[in-house]
């Protein structure tokens, strides 16, 4: 915990960013029958009954201190598509930094030895290479600055029903345009020294 913490208050350095990654996926859903638009003095109405149209999968990358952050949709959630996000991270986002420091949880997908599963042994050291993990502990997801941001999309845009996953790209791209053209940052506050005197029960005791 305090070495997430600690790395959250370090300053920013573009060749070195802080970006935390997490993962929830989204039921998709069809109308069944068309809306009746709203209305002067009368709001928008819909037909409870719907059709589960499948899930889709969404992977969240945020660098709080940049204020940039990612939304990839995809099929599945396996260490194939988390490998290929690790790949897409330092090629795509980051090609100029020399290490990215890499905020995770524990799920069992998360794993460096993923890469070399997708790729060739070369190319899964050479990515890997520029890749430093920290993961958060069990039952600490909360320290995880993207899931932060995840809260956020849900409630912002994806808390309707969304009908297929070509709308959930579109949508996640355009609330993502807008997060980064606004500059939105997390102001982080809590610390290491915090963490010892509100959390003092995860310390084991000393007993002299």
């Amino acid at each position: 915990m305090e070495d997430i913490l600690d790395l959250y208050h370090q300053p920013y350095d573009p060749k070195r960013p802080l970006v935390g990654m997490d993962e929830t996926s989204k039921q998709l859903i069809r109308e069944t029958r068309s809306r009746i638009p709203a209305q002067v003095g009368r709001v928008e109405r819909y037909d409870y009954e719907y059709k589960r149209n499948g899930v889709s999968n969404i992977f969240m990358f945020f660098d709080p201190l940049g204020a940039w952050r990612h939304v990839k949709v995809t099929d599945r959630r396996t260490k194939v598509d988390w490998a290929q996000c690790m790949q897409e991270l330092v090629d795509i986002h980051y090609p100029k930094a020399e290490l990215i420091k890499v905020v995770m949880d524990n799920l069992n997908t998360h794993n460096p030895a993923a890469l070399y599963e997708v790729f060739e042994p070369a190319e899964a050291r050479r990515i890997l290479s520029k890749l430093e993990f920290h993961k958060t502990p069990t039952h600490g997801s909360w320290l995880n600055v993207a899931e932060i941001e995840l809260s956020v999309l849900t409630r912002q845009c994806l808390s309707r029903r969304i009908p297929d996953k070509d709308t959930l790209m579109t949508e996640a791209a355009a609330w993502e345009a807008d997060r980064n053209c606004a500059g939105t940052k997390v102001d982080w506050r809590f610390t290491t020294a915090d963490a010892r005197i509100k959390l003092k029960h995860l310390y084991p005791s000393i007993h002299q």
